[in-house]
């Protein structure tokens, strides 16, 4: 593959019920929608965006409540940021999209394609939730009464609450690494008492302090001709790795990458090849058709039905 001129990535602002929101993007082409996990924004996939708007149309939104994006009491809930995402595209006049989601975007993913699947050309998870139990008890602990007060890391104002939160972090398991430096950016965001609440009421809406108590994994079946692939870093602190061979093993259509020497984001700890790889993967599917009545057969047929090769 050639490689591309370098493409400008643009700021811009939509206003969707009486909300703003911000968005980054570039490029032409098939559209690539690019979803942030939690605490996180747009800003997440700096490196990734000018990679692949030299082939697509990238647009990367900061979800409610993140990023620059309005933050409103109201609902957090994953249906909720699926229903935004689908309003976003329709504002600006796509109607399908390969959808990539990390952490909690990639759970907005899932249900994204479970609630808009006519919209969907493809699935990419990357280190993605809603795929299991387990989470890093930092995330666990958010949910605990009375967080916002309690935690330095939802609290984080003034020299000695971010030492605190600098210890906390190392005691957590946190050590110099992008998980660190991203973790920690993300946490600093919270100082804006608009995004400590938007914050709190998104982990308890998918957290509660067992772990992540929503699960994609009944619904996936549903997905069984839609061309999926699952990113890990092998190294993630805050999801296990081991969901990525979970998520395969219920999802044996798609292509799993493990990432040996990168942490939960492994867009940023090789943005290089995390384009290429998923450049790589848009170029070698065919895009799901859209079929109304697609839906219908696979919820008559039950998670036994025969699962097509989505690779052909």
């Amino acid at each position: 593959m050639s490689t591309p001129p370098a493409q400008r990535v643009e700021r811009r602002e939509i206003e969707l019920h009486g909300q703003r929101y911000t968005y980054r993007t570039a490029g032409s082409g098939s559209l690539v929608i690019l979803l942030h996990g939690i605490a996180a924004s747009s800003a997440t996939w700096e490196e990734v965006i000018p990679r692949l708007a030299g082939h697509h149309t990238v647009i990367a939104p900061d979800l409610l409540g993140h990023g620059k994006s309005a933050k409103p009491p109201g609902d957090y809930s994953l249906g909720a940021y699926a229903n935004l995402v689908r309003d976003l595209l329709e504002a600006l006049g796509h109607d399908r999209c390969t959808i990539v989601g990390h952490s909690l975007g990639g759970g907005v993913a899932m249900q994204f394609v479970y609630q808009f699947p006519e919209r969907c050309e493809r699935l990419v998870l990357v280190a993605a939730g809603g795929l299991g139990r387990e989470v890093h008890p930092i995330l666990r602990a958010a949910v605990i009464p009375g967080a916002d007060v309690l935690l330095p890391w939802v609290r984080v104002a003034g020299t000695r609450t971010i030492g605190m939160l600098v210890k906390t972090m190392g005691r957590f398991g946190f050590r110099a690494s992008t998980d660190f430096g991203e973790t920690w950016r993300n946490f600093v965001a919270l100082e804006e008492p608009a995004a400590r609440k938007a914050f709190l009421q998104t982990v308890k809406g998918v957290i509660d302090l067992r772990g992540q108590r929503i699960s994609a994994t009944q619904r996936l079946y549903l997905a069984a001709e839609l061309p999926t692939m699952v990113i890990w870093g092998e190294r993630d602190s805050l999801i296990p790795v081991a969901h990525a061979q979970r998520a395969h093993d219920l999802m044996p259509w798609s292509r799993i990458e493990i990432f040996p020497a990168a942490g939960h984001y492994p867009h940023l700890d090789d943005p290089e090849r995390f384009a290429r790889v998923l450049l790589d993967f848009i170029r070698a599917t065919q895009p799901l058709p859209a079929n109304a009545a697609r839906l219908r057969n696979s919820l008559r047929a039950g998670p036994g039905m025969p699962k097509q090769d989505a690779f052909q």
